[in-house]
């Protein structure tokens, strides 16, 4: 037998006659029904590198916590622009999510000329961490520092090159400030996602790179790669014993990555604010905590509105940074 429509589900039929009161009475029901089936968080890179592997992390999570499947779906590409776009025109019923970070939503203004808006576009929904830039070099490199390895480029220009995610990522936008600050001759080595880069800079393909520390610890940690320096304004917890860019007399390379989450512009506030509180309650297991942090990366937890400013702030930023810089991606 048919179960009879309930009465809450007439009231928000009747909406179409324009009744204003019962139109207050919807937003709880959808809240309710919401979700009914799985979620997918769209990743913005490669599967294998850092932001894969938390929102793997998150996924897990919040799936326990919602009741239904939550699938990771990699869509990698101009610099996550392809995963961005195609997100900010997802049906915006809170089932097609988006694991952002500060090249999606920060940097790609300053560098393309893209089809979505990361501040009109979307609805912040929390942030998840944050995790700072670090100058790794390979174990061929006779370097254990920094400014020991700005005097070695500089006694050999031009035979020394650094790897990056892609055009316009964040590492490499960390590498041509480092190279500007301290006026170096390196080749920029543009690749498709974090992965491929770490692995030819620990082969001594490419001699060093700026990747997150989210990223780069478990091979710092498994002696694979040496740490230089962290470009950003304080030392890291995790590695305390290495001294950030600025200690060593190079100036201006500060970026920290951070990583969040959002949904297309105009999903329903209900369902923003229970994906918020979900992902702060995956945030807050000590499981989950310690999977992000033994990488190297800070968990940070916002509200949406908080969310909503940073990457405002950051893209004037960002576009500020490119500008002064003269970076551009070919």
């Amino acid at each position: 037998m048919q179960t009879p429509t309930p009465l809450r589900a007439l009231h928000c039929a009747a909406l179409m006659t324009g009744l204003p009161l019962l139109a207050a009475l919807c937003g709880p029901a959808q809240a309710q029904a919401w979700p009914d089936k799985a979620i997918t968080i769209v990743v913005p890179t490669a599967a294998g590198g850092a932001n894969d592997a938390m929102a793997r992390i998150l996924g897990q999570g919040l799936s326990t916590r919602l009741g239904k499947p939550v699938i990771v779906e990699n869509k990698a590409g101009a610099n996550g622009a392809i995963a961005s776009e195609y997100v900010a025109h997802a049906t915006p019923d809170g089932y097609t999510i988006m694991f952002g970070y500060i090249a999606t939503h920060g940097i790609n203004p300053a560098l393309q000329k893209l089809r979505y808006d990361p501040v009109t576009d979307f609805e912040p929904i929390g942030m998840v961490a944050a995790s700072p830039t670090v100058l790794v070099a390979s174990n061929a490199v006779p370097a254990k520092t920094a400014k020991e390895l700005v005097q070695l480029i500089k006694a050999k220009p031009g035979t020394f090159s650094y790897a990056s995610a892609g055009n316009g990522t964040a590492p490499h936008i960390a590498g041509e400030l480092f190279k500007l600050s301290a006026g170096l001759d390196v080749v920029s080595v543009p690749y498709k996602g974090s992965a491929p880069a770490v692995v030819d800079t620990i082969a001594g393909i490419t001699q060093f790179m700026f990747p997150s520390l989210f990223t780069a610890y478990p091979q710092i940690k498994g002696g694979r790669l040496q740490a230089l320096g962290i470009a950003g304004d304080r030392r890291s917890s995790v590695l305390p014993d290495v001294p950030t860019l600025a200690e060593q007399g190079i100036a201006n390379v500060s970026m920290s990555q951070w990583y969040a989450l959002f949904a297309p512009a105009k999903t329903p506030r209900a369902v923003i604010e229970r994906l918020n509180r979900e992902l702060k309650s995956v945030l807050a297991d000590k499981g989950a905590q310690k999977k992000i942090e033994a990488q190297g990366a800070e968990v940070e937890t916002s509200t949406p509105e908080q969310l909503k400013t940073l990457v405002q702030k950051e893209v004037v930023r960002w576009k500020g940074v490119v500008a002064a810089a003269k970076i551009k991606v070919e």
